[in-house]
Protein backbone atom coordinates (compact mmCIF):
# COMPACT_ATOMS: atom_id res chain seq x y z
CA UNK A 1 0.00 0.00 0.00
CA UNK A 2 1.29 3.45 -0.89
CA UNK A 3 1.46 6.43 1.34
CA UNK A 4 -1.80 8.37 1.48
CA UNK A 5 -0.16 11.43 3.05
CA UNK A 6 -1.30 14.38 0.95
CA UNK A 7 1.71 16.59 0.38
CA UNK A 8 1.23 20.09 -1.00
CA UNK A 9 2.25 20.66 -4.57
CA UNK A 10 5.52 22.68 -4.51
CA UNK A 11 4.61 24.34 -7.83
CA UNK A 12 1.61 26.10 -6.27
CA UNK A 13 3.59 27.99 -3.61
CA UNK A 14 4.97 30.77 -5.87
CA UNK A 15 1.51 31.39 -7.31
CA UNK A 16 -0.09 31.51 -3.87
CA UNK A 17 2.54 33.98 -2.68
CA UNK A 18 2.12 36.07 -5.82
CA UNK A 19 -1.65 36.14 -5.41
CA UNK A 20 -1.43 36.97 -1.72
CA UNK A 21 0.85 39.96 -2.23
CA UNK A 22 -0.96 41.18 -5.32
CA UNK A 23 -4.22 41.14 -3.35
CA UNK A 24 -2.51 43.16 -0.61
CA UNK A 25 -1.39 45.67 -3.25
CA UNK A 26 -4.93 45.98 -4.60
CA UNK A 27 -6.25 46.44 -1.06
CA UNK A 28 -3.67 49.20 -0.52
CA UNK A 29 -4.72 51.00 -3.68
CA UNK A 30 -8.41 50.66 -2.86
CA UNK A 31 -8.00 51.80 0.74
CA UNK A 32 -5.88 54.80 -0.22
CA UNK A 33 -8.24 55.70 -3.04
CA UNK A 34 -11.42 55.47 -1.00
CA UNK A 35 -10.02 57.18 2.10
CA UNK A 36 -8.30 59.81 -0.03
CA UNK A 37 -11.58 60.53 -1.80
CA UNK A 38 -13.45 60.74 1.52
CA UNK A 39 -10.81 63.12 2.84
CA UNK A 40 -11.12 65.24 -0.30
CA UNK A 41 -14.89 65.40 0.08
CA UNK A 42 -14.53 66.36 3.74
CA UNK A 43 -12.03 69.08 2.81
CA UNK A 44 -14.46 70.41 0.21
CA UNK A 45 -17.38 70.28 2.66
CA UNK A 46 -15.42 72.18 5.32
CA UNK A 47 -14.03 74.52 2.61
CA UNK A 48 -10.42 73.99 3.65
CA UNK A 49 -7.76 75.41 1.34
CA UNK A 50 -5.15 72.87 2.47
CA UNK A 51 -6.08 69.19 1.85
CA UNK A 52 -5.57 68.20 5.49
CA UNK A 53 -8.10 65.37 5.70
CA UNK A 54 -7.15 63.95 2.32
CA UNK A 55 -3.51 63.70 3.43
CA UNK A 56 -4.44 62.42 6.88
CA UNK A 57 -6.75 59.70 5.57
CA UNK A 58 -4.25 58.74 2.86
CA UNK A 59 -1.44 58.33 5.40
CA UNK A 60 -3.73 56.41 7.76
CA UNK A 61 -4.67 54.03 4.95
CA UNK A 62 -1.03 53.57 4.01
CA UNK A 63 0.02 52.97 7.62
CA UNK A 64 -2.80 50.50 8.17
CA UNK A 65 -1.92 48.55 5.06
CA UNK A 66 1.78 48.48 5.94
CA UNK A 67 0.81 47.02 9.31
CA UNK A 68 -1.28 44.39 7.52
CA UNK A 69 1.69 43.54 5.26
CA UNK A 70 3.93 43.28 8.34
CA UNK A 71 1.48 40.89 10.01
CA UNK A 72 1.19 38.74 6.86
CA UNK A 73 4.98 38.51 6.48
CA UNK A 74 5.46 37.48 10.11
CA UNK A 75 2.72 34.87 9.77
CA UNK A 76 4.75 32.82 7.27
CA UNK A 77 7.07 30.07 8.60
Amino acid sequence: MGSTDPSPNPKLKPYNTYLKYSSLALQLLAAMGILGWLGYELDQYLQLKFPAFMLLFGFLAFGGMMYQVYRSINKEP
